[in-house]
């Protein structure tokens, strides 16, 4: 489900993290629409959430902390467009910051410097919502960042970078801001595949303060925002936020879990600790995407729910390893 308008022409698109939850998705988006593909993976990755494309793509294997390694990946496969979501510590157990700056800064310095000498039409970066900080009201891109943790501090810093380097190459390369993507491929440990994976067994999850607020947007709108800004070269160093601009709290989201998913049980709240970012205030301003290349959410969260249980029961072989992470 998505809204993009078709492309003029197929375009050979270069993604980083595309064995990641959001990255493989993307790269089915770029696949359906007719686009050839080329993931740029570590060795060593782990590419059980492609198992099924994985004969549709170009693998190349380049370390983002290797600038001289990049050079020969990105001169053979000549990428038109380039979507940068390689990360590491978006997720509470990564929380080495050392790991955190060189994967996150010195790697997106890396491949933006490599991507300059083999040239492109479009660069998306991957930004956080966290680079703002604790906001009371939906931050607008030219806000004041004021980033809470190593991992919103190194993202700030790579969307600054990612600017001032455009700026200084005329080129089009931007950012966008993504706020709680969920769907089909999320980390089995994140609490939308928990209460999915939980939910198929009529249960659920342990579960934080019930006013923990997150603004939740599925994966397929997300995609359709790449999509429609590397078409539509952007201005350099544009920064977009991508979120639905509808704030969830954990007991609107169990609610709506419930109806969806059949749970007849009642939620225990605080049966796991609340983590150093949770905040009752959480949402995004995307009015700027929208003025600027026409996206909207299309899937609500209830919706949401519903296709990505649709499509856990569909893969039983993933529905199994959901199920025992969720154990």
């Amino acid at each position: 489900m998505s809204s993009t308008p078709p492309t003029a022409e197929p375009k050979r698109a270069l993604v980083t993290g595309g064995t990641g939850f959001v990255g493989s998705n993307l790269v089915r988006h770029l696949l359906r629409g007719g686009h050839t593909v080329g993931l740029l993976v570590r060795e060593g990755h782990d590419p059980w959430r492609l198992a099924d494309v994985a004969h549709a793509v170009d693998w190349m294997t380049a370390d983002l902390e290797d600038p001289a390694g990049l050079r020969a990946p990105l001169s053979r496969f000549k990428p038109q467009w380039v979507f940068h979501l390689a990360a590491h510590g978006a997720y509470s157990w990564q929380t080495d910051s050392t790991a955190i700056l060189r994967t996150n800064v010195m790697g997106t310095a890396n491949l933006l410097e490599a991507c300059f000498e083999a040239g492109f039409e479009a660069f998306v970066n991957t930004g956080s919502s966290s680079e703002y900080g604790f906001k009371d009201h939906p931050p607008r891109e030219d806000e004041m960042l004021e980033p809470a943790s190593s991992y919103a501090v190194a993202k700030a810093a790579a969307t600054l970078y990612c600017a001032q380097a455009a700026r200084a190459h005329g080129a089009p390369v931007s950012t966008l801001r993504l706020y709680s993507v969920y769907g089909p491929w999320e980390d089995p440990r994140r609490f939308i595949s928990r209460l999915v994976a939980y939910g198929s067994q009529g249960r659920l999850p342990p579960l934080a303060s019930p006013l923990t607020a997150r603004d939740y947007v599925y994966v397929s709108d997300v995609c359709d925002a790449y999509l429609r800004v590397a078409g539509s070269a952007p201005g350099p160093g544009a920064v977009y936020n991508v979120g639905t601009g509808v704030q969830t709290t954990l007991r609107d989201a169990v609610q709506v879990g419930r109806r969806v998913l059949g749970i007849a049980g009642e939620p225990v709240w605080q049966t796991m600790p609340d983590r150093s970012w949770d905040t009752g205030t959480w949402v995004a301003d995307s009015s700027r995407l929208r003025a600027a290349v026409g996206w909207r959410p299309l899937i609500d969260l209830a919706q949401g729910l519903r296709l990505t249980a649709d499509w856990l029961a569909a893969n039983p072989d993933v529905k199994e390893r959901y199920l025992a992470a969720s154990s």
